[in-house]
């Protein structure tokens, strides 16, 4: 991509209305737009971005056997009040609306009813069980007071997983993969270090649940934390849990921290294939209940996470995995022959590189690289090529050296 080319501009001020650093910085360096509170559109850099996020979480579902789909968002009350989950008493995050042929739908902000409903049509059998179905598709939940950006949103993508076992062991191996599998995603976008699975409260699914929490000052959660240990709890059932007797610790031996939710998983055993009869028959012939779980990440939560943790007083730091382009190359002088040279090369040799060949003064180029967080800043001008090449630079490191061509491409092979 040709920086001259791309519609979106850097802006030097961070929006008055955004307190969230990770939607100021995204939206200062172009990659979304605020089209109202708690939605956002993806730019064409944010887009490249919330793709390949999306890409890790598919490969690392689909290791443990995930298997595609995708539901609509509309969703007929008559599944949910069998659960009892449609009343606005019950569930405070719902969008509703009338249909002109009569009757209410809801917007769906999440997919247990429709998913359990759906399976009636698949599950008979032990012999269907176990499998691992899920989606990355569109939630609208009525939060009173959208905010942390895109962290928190009335419209979002969440990837959402459902485990259907035939027996108690399978769910709980099942289970524990999907624990495995969320932390490579964590590993793979750059926030494992300070991503701890954490035992949390079950909410509107099931009475207890884990998450898994980030540790961040800009974190909307409280839990609290024995490090040496490997243990961390959600503030919300601190006072639920016999710590001494779960964990063999007591109260003084956790520290508080400030944190963000960057994925959960539920145990929901068989609360909603009884409630919407999906069941199937054992060895033995007899009908039994299908044992549930649930597995949620917000692919925009974690791009959003990313951009908290790793930026820096510049801009944006972004992990290679997820970086828009790999490359940001930049042309400085009036003889852009060699930088287009390379350009094309690059191109070639299937390098993502975004191109700033625009007519604009070499500081407003470096602070808008800085801004923008690609991982590395290559930058062609009559300087680097007097001293004999290119000027290379990691967005990570304060000191750039110079590079032949040849060195570039060993560098990035």
């Amino acid at each position: 991509m040709r920086q001259s080319d791309l519609f979106t501009k850097t802006l030097k001020e961070s929006p008055s209305d955004e307190q969230a650093l990770n939607a100021q910085l995204l939206i200062r360096a172009g990659y979304i737009y605020k089209n109202m509170a708690g939605a956002y559109s993806f730019l064409p850099l944010g887009l490249r971005v919330i793709n390949k996020v999306n890409q890790i979480i598919r490969e690392e579902m689909d290791s443990i056997g995930g298997q595609e789909l995708h539901m609509p968002s509309l969703q007929k009350p008559d599944l949910w009040q069998k659960t009892d989950r449609w009343s606005d008493n019950n569930v405070d995050v719902w969008f509703k609306s009338n249909l002109k042929a009569g009757g209410e739908v809801g917007f769906a902000w999440t997919h247990e009813e429709a998913i359990t409903d759906l399976m009636k049509q698949y599950i008979s059998s032990y012999k269907d069980l176990p499998f691992f179905p899920y989606q990355i598709q569109t939630k609208f939940r009525n939060e009173m007071r959208a905010k942390s950006g895109i962290m928190r949103t009335r419209e979002f993508d969440m990837k959402d997983l459902y485990s259907f076992c035939a027996t108690q062991e399978q769910h709980d191996s099942f289970y524990n993969s999907c624990a495995e599998a969320y932390m490579r995603v964590f590993s793979r976008v750059g926030i494992a270090d300070k991503t701890y699975k954490t035992f949390a409260s079950g909410g509107a699914f099931t009475q207890f649940s884990h998450e898994f929490q980030t540790l961040a000052e800009a974190g909307e959660d409280i839990v609290y934390i024995n490090e040496e240990k490997g243990i961390t709890i959600n503030e919300e059932v601190l006072n639920d849990v016999d710590l001494q007797k779960e964990f063999g610790i007591s109260k003084e031996d956790l520290t508080k921290k400030k944190s963000i939710e960057v994925g959960n998983i539920f145990s929901l055993g068989t609360k909603f294939s009884e409630a919407l009869n999906l069941s199937f028959t054992d060895t033995e012939s007899s009908k039994k209940p299908v044992i549930m779980g649930s597995y949620g990440i917000g692919p925009a939560r974690l791009m959003g996470t990313v951009v908290d943790l790793l930026s820096d007083e510049s801009g944006i730091v972004w992990p290679e995995s997820i970086a828009p382009y790999r490359v940001h190359l930049i042309a400085i002088g009036e003889d852009n022959s060699q930088a287009n040279s390379l350009y094309n090369k690059l191109k070639e040799q299937d390098v993502e590189v975004l191109y700033d060949d625009r007519d604009v003064r070499p500081g407003q180029k470096f602070a808008d690289s800085d801004l923008i967080g690609i991982p590395t800043r290559v930058v062609i001008s009559p300087k680097s090529i007097e001293a004999g090449g290119l000027e290379v630079k990691k967005r990570t490191e304060k000191d750039a050296k110079i590079v032949t061509e040849q060195e570039l491409f060993d560098m990035l092979a």
